[in-house]
């Protein structure tokens, strides 16, 4: 962002569409008086700090535009350390353009995506962690994701981080030191606690990577992909398991054509279930079509859900492609689900090495708890182990939140029949995510790379002092550790990483 700091910015910060009220900020050196020059009512340049203020602002020719609210925050006690004057107007599309006009035609300019947050970084007032924890909460599509970038915000990453950059930085000082005084033989650094703080350091710092996978769940979203044979039950399991009908339901093999995404929020975890075309050999154009992506959307699942007809039974090609899935070490977790069971209550579920399996009636399951409850279970099971960073340490169990699938599953006559599954999953699930609220997660590719880079160094400082080298090489590892747990932070940064973090934010915050 090519900007000048010392320009002071205004920014429509709420959402567009009708609402209540809306917020027009500012924020700069000049900010109170730009206010103030279009404002009828209290000189705002000599009121205190953190005061409201009720009155009108007017245009150019003194025609009031709207009745606002002025809340006047001076600096440094402001969000972004300059000073900052919110204006609360009248909601909808109008009034807050009129007022933002009238704020740029008395001398601010328009703020670019991002500035409020990035002057509160370049002032002091939060660190890079906590600046890229302010986007992931505006994009937050979930709880769990809420609860972890509010973490990030509060700053608990940014004080482990800290901790470690603190202790590393201490004992790569003391190291210096002996070596500008090599010639007199004298050992400042304690080579057992450096020892110790290297071990340390490379746990806490394998720990925060393993996070990571839970970090792009939280993100992101569990991606469930139904898969299977034409007319295998797949839309009707979509619609069990989201509690409405998202999918069309045929007996017409085919329906199908394209990939149908429904979401649902699972103790604070979002669900992606995605239904899609029947997997089969097909001399139509559109079809085909669907089937490729369908195949496609298998291999980027999370968790597959293979169905098939157990009246009709798995061909040789569905063994064969399932096998492969087991066997070759895939990131996809399928199960195998023989559906129809309330058309062949006697027909096993068939039976592959190393897979999964379990029978049911995707048709019953729409209206009967208990015919969900096996595959609830297998399904929450496997999220735990994607999710396996609530077993690395102690938890402290949070508040269940079921609200949303109960929402959903109230539109249904027999929603209370399914309170017993909602029980069972949020207490299934709740055990393995409730880390997640009470410690940092991972969730940023930018911040993965530097703690892997950070770790790789501190290997290698690790192995240096194993091997006795000398000072002056240890501190050149250690060094490189300290660097890349800054550029987290943003104590060691530069303008392309900034300009590129922050074009992702919204303009106005």
């Amino acid at each position: 962002m090519a900007h000048a700091q010392s320009d002071t910015i205004a920014a429509i910060a709420t959402a567009r569409g009708r609402a209540a009220l809306a917020i027009v900020r500012t924020s700069g050196p000049e900010a109170i008086s730009v206010v103030n020059d279009c404002f009828r009512g209290e000189e705002l340049t000599d009121v205190e700090s953190h005061t409201a203020h009720v009155g009108f602002v007017v245009d150019e020719d003194g025609n009031d535009v709207d009745q606002v609210v002025a809340t006047v925050f001076r600096a440094p006690n402001s969000a972004t350390g300059e000073h900052v004057v919110e204006v609360s107007c009248h909601g909808g599309d109008l009034a807050p353009q009129m007022v933002l006009e009238s704020l740029l035609d008395h001398g601010a300019r328009m703020a670019e995506p991002g500035e409020f947050t990035e002057r509160a970084f370049l002032n002091g007032k939060m660190d890079l962690t906590q600046a890229e924890a302010v986007a992931d909460l505006i994009h937050a599509s979930s709880t769990k994701a809420h609860q972890a970038s509010l973490t990030h915000l509060k700053g608990r990453y940014s004080d482990l981080l800290e901790d470690l950059r603190e202790e590393l930085l201490n004992l790569c000082s003391l190291v210096e030191l002996e070596i500008d005084f090599s010639d007199e033989d004298v050992e400042f650094a304690d080579r057992e606690r450096l020892e110790e703080l290297l071990d340390e350091t490379e746990e806490i710092l394998e720990d925060l990577l393993d996070t990571y996978p839970t970090g792009e769940k939280l993100k992101d979203g569990v991606r469930v992909v139904i898969g299977g044979r034409p007319n295998a039950g797949k839309s009707t399991l979509l619609n069990a398991l989201v509690g409405h009908d998202r999918a069309i339901v045929s007996e017409t093999p085919g329906t199908t054509r394209d990939e149908i995404e429904a979401e649902a929020e699972i103790e604070g975890v979002l669900f992606r279930f995605v239904d899609t075309a029947g997997l089969r050999e097909t001399a139509d154009e559109i079809e085909a079509e669907g089937v490729r992506r369908a195949t496609e959307s298998i291999q980027e699942a999370d968790v597959l859900l293979y169905l098939y007809d157990l009246t009709v039974g798995l061909d040789s090609e569905e063994i064969e492609f399932l096998q492969d899935l087991a066997d070759d070490g895939s990131e996809v977790q399928p199960f195998l689900i023989g559906n129809k069971a309330d058309a062949a209550p006697d027909l096993p579920v068939a039976d592959l090495d190393g897979l999964s399996a379990l029978k049911l009636s995707a048709l019953d399951a729409r209206d009967d708890a208990d015919e969900l409850q096996p595959l609830l279970d297998r399904l929450t099971d496997t999220v735990a182990e994607h999710l396996s960073r609530a077993e690395a340490s102690p938890v402290v169990m949070n508040q269940r939140h079921r609200q949303h699938l109960q929402d959903a599953l109230d539109a249904r006559d027999d929603a209370d029949e399914l309170q017993p599954l909602l029980d069972r999953l949020t207490d299934t699930v709740a055990e393995h995510l409730s880390r997640a609220e009470a410690s940092p997660v991972v969730m940023n590719q930018r911040h993965r790379q530097h703690l892997q880079d950070a770790l790789e160094a501190v290997r290698q400082a690790r192995e240096a002092l194993d091997m006795g080298v000398s000072g002056d090489m240890l501190t050149l590892d250690l060094r490189a550790a300290l660097q890349e747990l800054g550029a987290i932070t943003g104590e060691i940064t530069n303008e392309d990483v900034l300009d590129q973090i922050f074009s992702r934010f919204c303009i106005g915050k």
